[in-house]
């Protein structure tokens, strides 16, 4: 059977030290995810990026760069990303016949995020990032709020298909979040374990719905750390009935599924007992998901990431836990399969040039 490599793992600096050379090594881990604290400007960004793909060329390299607020690089050149919801308030702007101009505009836009997103990252060595945000508007939850493009899934899936486009030209495979839905819920994952008590069909009915539209387009899904109780009593990302029944077999889709953090709050009570970071992938993976992100662990000398490797490693030794060759297929493909232009060619190319003229 292939090894699959589900974890998603990061690191503490700007360079990777011979502690983090020795953990992305390790046959289970297939990532790392990027912070804010391992940027200090391009050139770096991109030795740092070498050095993992020297490790392991098929380590995928991650970032949660979304635009708006959630844009881990900021300076040296990198374009400031608008939030999605600007996008969406284009959108609204269709002109007093309602002639349709503003979405086409949007749409417009949305792609031109996409590409100069995707080509800025890649021209720094970064394989993949977590976006688009598909979760639905509805001006309660704080730790949403304008990242999501609109309140209508309709608008919502025809946005996020645009800035997919834009990706895919880019180079770059995408990822919904986080699913079925974030947006209902004030409680923030991070710090607090939401709860959605809305039933499956008013969840299916909106929050969901882009999901089953984009099912042909979409990469990859992120679940959230979010109890819906009157679907099942574990969160969604540890719920083989969200996962499976209702992602893969209902929603028909059939790309990867990241599990949220699980550092945070909504990842560490299943079952309503506290379990380790170990536990927590394990109910991940058996319930469908085929990585897993454990984020912000490396600091303090990394315990943590070192725990989760060995009670990882543990659990399949032991049978609680079988790689799946499927699993290994689609992290893979979320690998970049085409060269990308370095920062000072890809300055110049028309495409990316067009492409900035029309962010908003």
């Amino acid at each position: 059977m292939t090894q699959h490599a589900p974890l998603i793992i990061d690191v503490a600096g700007l360079r990777l030290t011979p502690v983090d050379r020795q953990r992305l090594s390790h046959p289970l881990v297939g990532g790392i995810i990027l912070f804010a604290r391992n940027w200090q400007d391009r050139q770096q960004l991109t030795s740092l990026c070498r050095e993992i793909k020297s490790v392991r060329q098929d380590l995928l390299i991650c970032v949660d760069h979304e635009g708006g607020r959630v844009q881990r690089f900021k300076t040296d050149g990198f374009t400031h990303l608008p939030p999605m919801r600007a996008l969406g308030e284009m959108w609204m702007q269709d002109g007093k016949a309602g002639e349709g101009a503003g979405a086409m505009q949007a749409s417009n836009a949305a792609t031109a995020c996409g590409f100069v997103l995707g080509a800025e990252l890649r021209a720094c060595g970064v394989d993949f990032s977590f976006t688009p945000v598909l979760d639905l508007d509805f001006g309660e939850s704080s730790v949403i709020g304008d990242r999501a493009f609109h309140r209508d899934p309709r608008v919502v899936s025809l946005l996020a298909k645009s800035l997919m486009q834009g990706l895919l030209q880019s180079g770059m495979a995408n990822c919904g979040k986080h699913f079925p839905g974030h947006g209902f819920v004030k409680a923030d994952s991070h710090t607090d374990i939401p709860v959605d008590k809305r039933s499956l069909k008013a969840i299916l009915a909106d929050d969901a719905a882009p999901y089953g539209w984009l099912n042909t387009v979409l990469n990859s899904v992120m679940p959230a750390h979010v109890i819906y109780p009157k679907v099942d009593a574990r969160p969604a990302g540890f719920s083989s009935r969200w996962l499976n029944d209702i992602l893969r077999a209902q929603l028909g889709f059939g790309g990867a599924i990241f599990s949220d953090d699980l550092s945070m709050a909504g990842a560490r009570l299943i079952d309503g007992r506290e379990v380790s970071y170990a536990q927590a992938a394990v109910v991940a993976l058996n319930a469908g998901c085929d990585m897993v992100l454990l984020c912000n662990q490396s600091l303090d000398e990394g315990r943590a990431v070192d725990e989760l490797i060995d009670g990882l490693t543990e659990a399949q030794v032991k049978g609680w836990w079988q790689p799946l060759e499927a699993s290994e297929e689609r992290r893979l493909a979320l690998l970049p399969r085409t060269p990308a232009p370095d920062w000072d060619d890809l300055m110049v190319q028309p495409a990316y040039m067009h492409a900035l003229g029309l962010i908003p």
